[in-house]
C-alpha cells in the first residue's frame, strides 16, 4: 500500500505488492490481482521496481494526461487564464517565489512544453528534468550569498577551450 501526501489531505492508494520472483511462480494468481486492482507493484532485487497494470487502465490514465495536457494548453493561451495559472502556480510548486517574474513566465512555457511530450510523445523526463532544473535555480536565488558566488565575474582569465559534452 502507498500514500501519497497531499497537503490537507492524505490520500492512500492501495496499490498490492508482489516480490518479482511470486510473479514468476505464480503468474496465473498475480494476473489475476492486476485485473481486480489494475496495477501491481512488482518489486525486485536486482533492478528498478516495475508496475503491472491493465491495457485499459493503462489507456484511462493517457486519456487523464490528454485532457490534462490540452486544458493547460487552453488555459494559457489567453491572458485570463494565463493569470489563473500563474497565480495557482505557487500552491504546486511553492519555490516559483525566488523567480522573478519573466523566469516565472519561462517556466511555465517550459512546463507546457514538457507536459505536451509527456502526453503526446510518451517522453516524460523532460517534464521532471524541467521541474528539477527550475526547482535548483529557485534554490540558488533563495540563497544569497550563493547567488552572489554563482553570479560574480570570473577573472579575465583564458582557461583554453571547453570541451564539448
Amino acid at each position: 500500500m502507498t500514500s501519497e501526501r497531499i497537503p490537507n489531505y492524505c490520500v492512500v492508494v492501495s496499490t498490492p505488492v508482489v516480490s518479482f520472483s511470486e510473479l514468476s511462480k505464480n503468474s496465473k494468481r498475480v494476473a489475476e490481482t492486476v485485473e481486480r486492482a489494475q496495477r501491481v507493484h512488482v518489486t525486485r532485487r536486482d533492478g528498478e521496481d516495475l508496475y503491472l497494470t491493465t491495457e485499459h487502465h493503462d489507456r484511462q490514465r493517457e486519456e487523464t494526461a490528454d485532457v490534462t495536457t490540452r486544458l493547460f494548453t487552453a488555459l494559457i493561451s489567453n491572458d485570463e487564464g494565463a493569470r489563473a495559472v500563474l497565480l495557482a502556480l505557487p500552491q504546486v510548486f511553492p519555490w516559483v517565489r525566488h523567480l522573478s517574474a519573466t523566469e516565472v513566465r519561462e517556466f511555465v512555457i517550459d512546463l507546457v512544453d514538457a507536459v505536451r511530450d509527456a502526453a503526446e510523445l510518451d517522453v516524460h523526463s523532460n517534464l521532471h528534468r524541467v521541474i528539477v532544473e527550475w526547482r535548483a535555480t529557485a534554490r540558488i536565488l533563495a540563497d544569497p550569498e550563493l547567488t552572489d558566488r554563482l553570479t560574480t565575474s570570473l577573472p579575465d582569465e583564458d582557461h583554453g577551450e571547453v570541451p564539448a559534452p
